[in-house]
């Protein structure tokens, strides 16, 4: 098949043509031609969109689907179809599934259903068996059937000892270990920030120090064992201090933050929305200003959504009872767009997934075709009609945002975000 791309601008910081408006033209899966102007030929399909901008394709290394277990929330199918819609061509799958995704055949379950949707799924193993911190799970043999990952979502390895001995049998095989940044003996029952703003509502608070406490224990254990390690979500000023010295001392640490800590505060949580219990919580404008320059610095990695499809039953309800999270992919681009650059959008989208072990596609002759379209001018309020997930728990409904997506190319078959 034959595609050709007209008058793109490209958007890729490892390639020749970077900031270049161009014609691509892309061929059984591989980008052909790249030039100024390439001449009328027999092409299966020629694309044209306004004001159009081309990066790599996305990578969002934290969403979560209902499937298998809740497919009230969201299915497969129709998360990824929303991911594609949203500017993703690849996504990691938590493992925080019914069951947990904490073996081979788990995970074999999850590559063979996403098999022919366009967009690629990576699962990320559980750490523990069933995620309850006890016994190690079968972490080689998910990695050997298509595994990127290990890691108990948003729940924290309570046992030093296990991320010890998880840290060094991944060696073995270059595998990364996730830990989500939470002491719980700190947070105890608490529901939003610790700060003016719990008090003012009322609600049970977790500390920042809860964060803190747990960064420095991985990072001292992951000093001494060595290893590779991530941590999914940061939240707090400290956190991205502490992160940056460990860096700077040469350890092994990634980490990322959720999109939604980087463009709200708590001050959100006047209204009592329940979309806005997120974990980790939303924090103050002190602690997001300090995300923020993380991601200048590089201290932090990558971004990720974090999204969590909630069904009305579990929002719907008691800021007390609700359960964490909100959705994220839809409202990505345009969100980022209104508190970054688009260089450093693009990048934050694109930046995880050597960590992951995904493969890169720079945006030159000869190199796989994975790509996004998308228009980084557009300004509008983001409405329920801009939801393609079959649960509407948004936290970002009402706000203004920048940025149109038109669709991705992956494996020669472009998909639209408005078919």
């Amino acid at each position: 098949m034959k595609l050709l791309i007209r008058s793109a601008k490209i958007i890729d910081n490892e390639s020749p043509f970077n900031n270049k408006v161009m014609d691509i033209l892309v061929e059984d899966g591989s980008i052909k031609e790249i030039a100024p102007q390439i001449k009328a030929k027999k092409v299966d399909r020629e694309l044209s969109f306004e004001n159009l901008h081309v990066s790599q394709g996305w990578f969002d290394s934290s969403v979560n689907f209902g499937e298998p277990g809740f497919e009230d929330r969201e299915t497969l199918e129709n998360g990824l179809r929303t991911a594609g819609k949203s500017g993703f061509t690849a996504v990691a799958l938590n493992s925080g599934n019914d069951p947990v995704t904490d073996n081979k055949g788990a995970v074999s379950f999850l590559k063979n259903k996403a098999e022919g949707q366009p967009v690629a799924l990576y699962p990320i193993g559980a750490l523990t068996r069933k995620s309850e911190g006890t016994e190690m799970a079968e972490l080689f043999d998910m990695q050997q059937a298509g595994a990127v990952a290990f890691g108990d979502y948003q729940r924290a390895v309570s046992n030093p000892n296990m991320l010890k001995l998880a840290l060094q049998y991944t060696q073995n095989f270059d595998g990364l270990v996730l830990s989500f940044p939470q002491e719980n003996k700190i947070a105890g029952n608490g529901q939003v920030n610790e700060h003016e703003m719990s008090t003012l509502l009322g609600l049970k608070g977790i500390p920042a120090l809860a964060e803190e406490l747990q960064i420095t224990r991985d990072l001292y254990i992951l000093e001494y064992t060595g290893g590779k390690l991530h941590i999914p979500t940061i939240s707090t000023a400290k956190a991205v201090e502490i992160i940056r010295d460990a860096k700077e001392k040469g350890l092994d640490v990634t980490c990322g933050v959720a999109i939604h800590n980087l463009f709200f505060t708590d001050e959100i949580l006047k209204e009592f929305d329940t979309n806005a219990k997120v974990l980790p919580p939303l924090r103050t404008k002190a602690d997001v200003k300090a995300l923020l320059q993380g991601i200048k610095d590089g201290t932090i990695d990558m971004v990720t959504t974090d999204h969590s499809p909630m069904d009305v039953e579990h929002k719907k309800v008691e800021f007390d009872n609700a359960l964490y999270g909100t959705l994220g992919l839809e409202s990505a681009l345009g969100a980022l767009l209104k508190i970054t650059s688009l260089k450093t959008a693009v990048k934050m989208l694109t930046a995880g997934k050597s960590r992951f072990n995904i493969p890169e596609n720079v945006i030159e002759e000869g190199a796989p075709a994975n790509l996004t379209f998308f228009d980084p001018e557009v300004t509008y309020t983001f409405e329920k009609e801009h939801i393609w997930s079959t649960s509407r728990n948004s936290l970002f409904l009402g706000q203004e945002l920048k940025g149109k997506v038109y669709g991705i190319l992956s494996d020669s078959t472009f998909f639209a975000s408005e078919d």
